[in-house]
């Protein structure tokens, strides 16, 4: 990634809407493969162009984490502030306290991942965006970025678009 951040363009402008016809509803999962243990991943891309085959034109559609480590968010795509987001995270939960999840004595999980499930849970898990004829609505600089916080691993992420078409 360059310095730069990534431009969102739709490719027709958000207009006042008003249409009723067939509800559609369509769903999907994209399977995201990360790298590194920390990780922000821009889905922009890949999230606009289900949306625009799955033929809603007018509605909501919803993406949610089927992980309880991993979170989705809207923000810039830009390598310094993914890495100003990471430095913030890691400073707000410290990977290395004394969390009960990564104790033998109160917890089976054998990840020593406590510190993965608290960011999360501060980011989320879901983002809902606006369909406009047919695109998602973002803003300009806006992109859906999957926050992996225990790779390296696969992560699926689903996606409902409901409206109508």
């Amino acid at each position: 990634m360059s310095k730069r951040s990534s431009l969102t363009i739709r490719d027709t402008p958000v207009q006042a809407a008003s249409v009723s016809g067939p509800v559609v509803v369509h769903a999907d999962s994209l399977l995201v493969q990360t790298d590194r243990r920390v990780e922000l991943v821009d889905i922009t891309d890949v999230v606009m162009d289900l949306v625009r085959k799955c033929g809603v034109r007018e509605g909501m559609a919803s993406l949610w984490s089927m992980h309880t480590t991993c979170a989705l968010i809207i923000n810039e795509a830009q390598k310094a502030l993914h890495a100003d987001i990471t430095r913030v995270l890691e400073e707000m939960v410290d990977r290395d306290a004394e969390w009960m999840h990564n104790d033998p004595q109160h917890s089976d999980c054998d990840r020593m991942n406590a510190d993965s499930h608290l960011r999360a849970m501060l980011l989320g898990h879901s983002v809902t965006l606006q369909i406009s004829a047919g695109e998602p609505v973002l803003g300009q600089w806006q992109r859906v970025i999957v926050a992996e916080m225990d790779g390296p691993r696969a992560r699926s992420i689903r996606i409902q678009a409901l409206g109508v078409a």
